[in-house]
Order: C-alpha cells, then structure tokens, then sequence
C-alpha cells in the first residue's frame, strides 16, 4: 500500500509549468499544491488526504523554524525537499520529486558569497515554506 501511495504522489510531479517567474513565492505554492499536498496537506500541516495511509506521519511544515528555535536552514530543508537525502532523511514515504530538480535553473547563493545554478522550482517550494512558518523564522542558515 506504502509503496502506490508513493507512486500515486509521484506520478503528479510529471508536468510543471515553465513559466519565467519559476522561482516566485506563487510557483513555489502552486508547486507545492500540485506535489505536497497530497500527504502534507493544503495548509502544510501534516494533514493531507493521504496522510493516514503512510507508515510515518508527514510533519507539519509550518513548524520547521519553530522545531528548530526559531532558525530557518534553507540548504537542510532543499535537501529535504529534493528527496535524494534518504540517508540523513530515512523516511521511506518521502518520495523523490523528480519534477522539482528539473527546468529551469536560476542562480543561488548558499551564503559564501558564490552562485552556482540550482532548480528554480526547488527554491520555489522551499522559499515558499519559508513564507508559512509560524511563527516567523528569527535567523537563517544557509
């Protein structure tokens, strides 16, 4: 059962739109609509329809600062998003988005001063979480 609800949550991350703004707030909530959802809920809660069904509860994505005193570590939660971090991430029912690590690549500074190209929808989802945390983050990390 586990593994058709993975494959029902990544058989939507196959079309995503190209649109220029990508990497907006708005794409990242669009994005995350579209893929996140569906376990994670509308509101990012940890409620979302196919929630009950998995083997580890999705967490409440509005709280991630909050679990973390207040900081919000922008390169753990894109590795997080991303799915290819199952050996720091080993949460089976975290699917790999493939849709997100696709498309347009925009340039990112991790906080040394140095750009380098990443996924612009990752960013989306992920400065789109960032948007939603209550409270509000009161530091970041790379």
């Amino acid at each position: 059962m586990r593994y058709a609800l993975i494959a029902a949550c990544l058989a939507t991350t196959g079309c995503m739109a190209t649109d220029p703004d990508v990497a907006s707030r708005d794409a990242g909530r669009t994005l995350f609509a579209e893929d996140c959802a569906a376990c994670h809920g509308p509101e990012a809660k940890g409620n979302g329809p196919l929630a009950a069904e998995l083997e580890t509860q999705p967490a409440d994505l509005t709280k991630i600062a909050s679990r973390r005193n207040g900081v919000w570590p922008m390169l753990e939660i894109m590795s997080i998003v991303d799915g290819y971090s199952k050996r720091t991430n080993p949460r089976d029912d975290m699917p790999i988005i493939v849709g997100l690590t696709e498309g347009p690549m925009i340039d990112f500074d991790s906080g040394n001063g140095i750009t380098q190209q990443v996924p612009a929808r990752l960013v989306a989802v992920v400065e789109y979480l960032e948007s939603i945390q209550s409270p509000r983050p009161t530091s970041y990390v790379p």
